[in-house]
């Protein structure tokens, strides 16, 4: 019997001694799991990666609900910010850099949150611009989300947080090789909850999501880069509420 009870003793020894392991192991695995969630594409500065399952085809949009940002006239229904030159001319929407070579933006009068936007856009002598959405201007300062407009290699299509947490995502490198300067380009941008899709020329850049992009509401901007000899041209400005 003392043997026996020697042996019982043993047991329940290794037995707390397992429970004590498996209790260890779950929490090293639950601390892994949240390491790992830094990395997911969801956080911000990332390229993209292979786990978008989105679908890839630009979205179908009934023309009938369709409106015209841009009457090909003037900019009636645009606020313009800054200094810097917005026009029409030969019914296109040409944004260029002036004499104070600042940052300039041309928001919609009113506030979009689901949507598919279209537009087409021709960069001339310097082609850094951008297209904000879910945005506010106050003077020259925007808080909001741009789809980057800007000369190959520079990843058109990717989002960039404005005085936030800057680039959230980019196109891996030679996505854009589409763009082509000094010729028309068509960019689509669909922005639905918290989830933000680019297409350039009918190629798929991104898809991101985030909570922050989820809660804001408000414009669509285009913008100019500052630093002057900047000139874009844009035509075909349509946007389809979700």
């Amino acid at each position: 019997s003392l043997y026996l009870h020697k042996f019982t003793i043993l047991i329940n020894i290794n037995m707390k001694n397992i429970k004590y392991l498996l209790v260890s192991l779950v929490m090293i695995l639950n601390h892994s799991c949240a390491s790992l969630s830094l990395f997911s594409p969801e956080t911000h500065n990332h390229y993209t990666t292979n786990n978008d399952n989105s679908s890839n085809n630009e979205p179908i949009v009934n023309q009938a609900n369709t409106i015209n940002l841009f009457n090909g006239k003037d900019l009636s229904g645009w606020i313009i910010y800054g200094t810097e030159k917005w026009y029409v001319e030969e019914g296109l929407l040409v944004c260029e850099s002036g004499p104070d070579a600042q940052y300039g933006y041309l928001g919609t009068e009113d506030y979009y949150k689901n949507f598919v936007l279209n537009l087409e856009f021709m960069q001339e002598a310097n082609g850094n611009s951008g297209v904000f959405f879910r945005s506010t201007v106050d003077g020259t300062k925007v808080s909001g989300w741009q789809v980057e407009v800007a000369p190959p290699g520079s990843f058109t299509g990717g989002i960039y947080e404005s005085y936030g947490r800057g680039w959230l995502i980019k196109p891996s490198a030679g996505k854009d090789s589409s763009l082509i300067m000094g010729d028309w380009n068509k960019l689509t941008v669909k922005v639905e909850d918290k989830t933000v899709t680019t297409w350039l020329n009918g190629n798929k850049m991104i898809s991101y999501t985030d909570k922050k992009i989820g809660e804001a509401n408000g414009r669509i901007a285009l913008q100019i880069h500052d630093g002057g000899g900047i000139k874009v041209k844009w035509k075909n400005i349509k946007i389809h509420n979700l």
